[in-house]
């Protein structure tokens, strides 16, 4: 779609791209967010006779944000849009494209975060010791489903996981997050013995070339993949009795009962890999709901 852009334009946003995605260590979903939503600035603003990033200014990115209001954009979609406007004016700015940063005073809307789905300590038990049998997938199955609540680690970075990043004498696991960070996250011992039995007698059986040294692997060898995790989570969700069930709902829970069991706020947004407490601070008024639910269940002046 950008093949129709003046040539700067397109030009511009090629260049962008590529810095997202080498020089900010952003992920490929939002390097393909951010694009998108540049193209389709630059396309409103080709559209006005704008044939370069230096043409923009505050009012063309304020009246191509209203558009996309009026055709019902959702408040986090709008702040995303606005947020990757700012990102490439400013990045315009500095590689000396634009004058001036136009998107630099560029207000949104603030994006409404609902309470995550957190499940119970006993839904969450039942959930990951759920898969039974000593076959490969199974034994892969149960050592995913308990990594993932043990630890509290996104899908993408349970799916990148080496063999070489487990450390079972000190059971800590090394994790690349976003952006590149690496971070240490400690396990408990149902986490090791379940990957002790996938390493001994699950992986070598599914073992191939394809997979190198990936720490789990997908029934035709090759490296695990985000989708199938997705479908072992709400399939196990499903066995325990329960509804649709993400890998980041294990995440949520594990943070929750991190909190609950009286850990510190900031020990969680390290272990989680949170760059911002304010990201962590969520699972705070999670709690504070939980308690609110108890007291008001059990308490008889409630």
């Amino acid at each position: 779609m950008h093949e129709e852009l003046p040539v700067a334009m397109r030009d511009a946003v090629d260049e962008f791209g590529r810095h997202l995605a080498r020089v900010a260590n952003r992920s490929e979903h939002t390097v393909r967010a951010y694009v998108g939503d540049v193209v389709s600035l630059l396309h409103d603003a080709a559209a006005a006779g704008c044939t370069s990033p230096a043409d923009l200014d505050i009012g063309r990115l304020r009246g191509w944000l209203a558009a996309r209001m009026r055709q019902g954009a959702a408040r986090a979609s709008q702040a995303r849009r606005a947020a990757a406007a700012r990102t490439f004016t400013a990045w315009a700015h500095r590689t000396g494209l634009a004058q001036t940063d136009a998107g630099a005073h560029l207000a949104s809307p603030r994006a409404h975060h609902d309470l995550p789905t957190v499940l119970r300590a006993d839904q969450a038990a039942d959930l990951v010791e759920g898969p039974a049998g000593a076959g490969a997938e199974a034994l892969r199955d149960r050592a995913v489903l308990e990594l993932l609540y043990a630890t509290g680690v996104r899908v993408s970075e349970l799916c990148g996981l080496d063999r070489a990043d487990v450390d079972g004498a000190r059971r800590v696991v090394r994790v690349l997050g976003k952006g590149a960070k690496e971070r240490a996250v400690p396990y408990g011992l149902p986490a090791q013995h379940a990957l002790d039995e996938w390493l001994r007698h699950g992986r070598p059986a599914l073992a191939t070339a394809a997979g190198g040294d990936a720490l789990f692997l997908g029934v035709k060898g090759g490296r695990l993949q985000p989708t199938v995790v997705r479908r072992i989570v709400r399939a196990a969700a499903l066995a325990a009795g329960l509804g649709h069930t993400s890998p980041h709902d294990l995440r949520h829970s594990a943070a929750t009962h991190l909190l609950d069991g009286g850990a510190d706020l900031r020990a969680v947004q390290d272990l989680l890999g949170h760059a911002s407490l304010s990201s962590t601070q969520i699972y705070t008024h999670v709690s504070t709901e939980r308690l609110r639910a108890a007291f008001q269940q059990a308490h008889p002046r409630a």
